[in-house]
C-alpha cells in the first residue's frame, strides 16, 4: 500500500488497515498479508474508495510514475469515484466560506474557542 503510494507513510498504510479501510479479494486485510499479482484491492480514504487490480509489486517506494504501473483500476471505481468527485464539486461540499476575512475582533474569538477546545 505504501509503496504503490496509496498512502504517505507506512504508519497510515498500517492505520488503514487497522482500521478496516482496506479488503484484499472481498475480505478484510491484515497488515502482514502478502499481496500477490491478480488481486483485487478496495481501498478507501476519505469518501474516496478505489478498486484496483495489482499488476506488479514492488518491495521499495519508488516515483509516483513508478508506483502507478503496479496496478489498475477498474472501469466501473472509476467511473464511481468521478461521479462522485463532480457532484462534490457541483453541490460545493459543504464549502461555506465567510464573505470577507475575520476582524480582529473575530480572530480573538476565534483564537479563544480553538484554545479552550484544545
Amino acid at each position: 500500500m505504501w509503496s504503490a503510494r496509496f498512502f504517505r507513510t507506512r504508519s497510515l498504510a498500517r492505520q488503514a488497515i487497522d482500521g478496516g479501510k482496506v479488503d484484499v479479494n472481498g475480505a478484510g486485510a491484515k497488515p502482514a498479508r502478502a499481496i500477490r499479482v491478480g488481486d483485487e484491492l478496495a481501498v478507501t480514504r476519505g469518501e474516496e474508495r478505489c478498486v484496483v487490480q495489482v499488476v506488479a509489486l514492488s518491495e521499495r517506494r519508488a516515483a509516483a510514475a513508478v508506483a502507478q504501473a503496479l496496478y489498475i483500476e477498474t472501469a466501473a471505481s472509476r467511473a464511481t469515484r468521478e461521479r462522485i468527485a463532480e457532484t462534490r464539486r457541483l453541490t460545493g461540499a459543504g464549502r461555506d466560506h465567510p464573505p470577507t476575512r475575520p476582524d480582529k475582533h473575530a480572530r480573538r474569538q476565534l483564537r479563544a474557542l480553538k484554545e479552550d477546545s484544545g
